[in-house]
């Protein structure tokens, strides 16, 4: 155990390797990342700040909406800033420090992204399935609850996590991803990681339960809209974009945590590619297929920029 605690002490500084292949073009992927990371503040916070003050969107289901806006801008300033300083460098490297940091909150907001779609999921069953009983289930304390756990478990469950690899010594410091993330980290692990391994099928089963519920959800609300034109109409207003969203969602963060653990054999271009999407997909669709495709949110939107057009004239 000596020489792997020696080896640690020497891993200060991890380097990035996922940009090698960008070195002839990185202004021009600066430029598109800037514009991106500035479209995801935007429409977030466009959101966020229009379910505030609006005391109509004062309901379950735009408080699940508001608090998933949040998680895109949190998940998304892990990694940006980090990313457009790496593509104004010669030399991407991060802080050993930085790097766990970094690792923690995109974690957290995948987790936390996956426990708010669920909740959502839930919210959309007992308005369309027990309607009558909604605002008894799914009352003002129950929201805050719902919302205070979808946000303390992904919380709890990283630092556990990212816990149990910090206590690990690292004979290496080369991650082959344009970020940090705790499965890059352990390939460098100097001692058996069967813990963590262990851990991490847990969360597997607890994910793969949570994508049942929202299929078991999904599977009523079918059954439940199909019976009415009315169930159709508000099937594919509040539903479907959120389905659609769930499957891209699960899809690229299953592909990019089986080819973490699993070294699938695929190219550096491709890592980055599906990181990318990763990182932009979800923070980028979510307020506009969740937010902007309702109604109530659409007409409030184009409320506050006309009062803003008015006030503007009057000057």
């Amino acid at each position: 155990l000596t020489k792997p605690m020696e080896n640690s002490t020497q891993v200060k500084l991890f380097y990035l390797f996922g940009l090698q292949e960008t070195f002839n073009n990185k202004s021009v992927y600066f430029t598109l990342s800037l514009i991106t990371y500035l479209l995801i503040i935007t429409v977030n916070l466009t959101l966020i700040i229009t379910i505030i003050q609006e005391k109509g969107l004062h309901e379950p289901m735009y408080i699940f909406l508001c608090s998933l806006c949040v998680n895109g801008l949190y998940g998304t300033a892990g990694f940006y800033p980090k990313f457009l300083l790496d593509l104004q460098s010669d030399v991407q490297v991060i802080s050993y420090g930085g790097c766990f940091t970094q690792a923690y909150v995109i974690y957290t907001s995948v987790t936390c992204e996956m426990s708010i779609l669920t909740v959502m999921s839930y919210d959309r069953y007992v308005a369309i399935c027990r309607p009558l009983l909604y605002h008894t289930i799914v009352t003002s304390l129950t929201v805050r609850k719902l919302v205070l756990l979808s946000w303390c478990y992904p919380l709890f469950i990283s630092l556990i996590a990212l816990s149990l690899t910090v206590r690990l010594p690292l004979c290496g410091s080369r991650i082959d991803k344009i970020f940090c993330d705790n499965p890059s980290i352990l390939k460098h692990a100097c001692l058996p990681i069967t813990i963590n391994q262990i851990w991490s099928r847990c969360l597997i089963v607890v994910h793969v339960l949570q994508v049942l519920y929202i299929v078991f959800s999904y599977c009523q609300i079918v059954r439940t809209c199909v019976k009415s034109a009315k169930g159709r109409i508000k099937f594919t207003q509040t539903c479907v974009p959120h389905l659609l969203t769930i499957v891209i969602f699960m899809t690229v963060t299953l592909f990019d945590n089986l080819q973490g653990w699993n070294n699938v054999n695929i190219t550096l271009k491709m890592r980055n590619a599906m990181a990318v999407q990763f990182l932009i997909i979800p923070p980028v669709l979510n307020p506009l297929i969740y937010g902007l495709n309702l109604q109530q949110i659409r007409r409030a939107v184009f409320r506050k920029c006309n009062t803003h057009k008015i006030i503007d004239m009057r000057r």
